[in-house]
């Protein structure tokens, strides 16, 4: 029960992060673009398109993290191959981002980070293991289900 809240979270703030960084992003590029200045002998339009089209892009990269984490916690299975690969990246590029900024915006900005990549993090390590079998109720061992890291018995030959 406790890793689909993790997950439900873990989606509910990559979402919100999602928006607020498109929301930012639309605000840079309306400002740039009001400015009417090059920088570097960019006009100040192709600024605004660039800053435009990379909060659309790591909106989108963002959202889709959220929606594999929603979809992970609804459903209570593991994301798959390219869902785990994707919710990997989304921790690095929290890590990276993190470092930056604690030197750039501050100790609130850092820790939020910190809270995103360990909500990730948490989700991904409390999907890696299957879950463990229930105690039987006669007082049977149990088996352990297939594929848990042990190598398969020999075949009798």
């Amino acid at each position: 029960m406790a890793r689909r809240a993790v997950a439900v979270v873990a989606a509910i703030v990559l979402l919100g992060e999602a928006v607020g960084f498109v929301l930012v992003n639309w605000f840079l590029g309306r400002v740039v673009h009001q400015q009417n200045m090059s920088l570097g002998g960019i006009d100040s339009g192709t600024m605004s398109t660039a800053t435009y089209v990379m909060g659309a892009v790591f909106g989108l990269y963002l959202a889709v993290c959220g929606a594999i984490l929603l979809f992970t916690g609804v459903r209570d299975r593991a994301p798959g191959r390219f869902g785990r690969i994707l919710l990997i990246t989304c921790a690095v590029v929290h890590g990276v981002l993190g470092a930056l900024t604690v030197g750039l915006m501050g100790w609130p900005a850092f820790a939020f980070m910190m809270l995103v990549l360990a909500l990730v993090v948490l989700a991904l390590l409390m999907y890696a293991a299957p879950p463990l079998p229930a105690e039987p109720q006669d007082g049977q061992p149990v088996e352990a289900p297939p594929g848990n890291g042990t190598p398969p018995e020999p075949a009798a030959a």
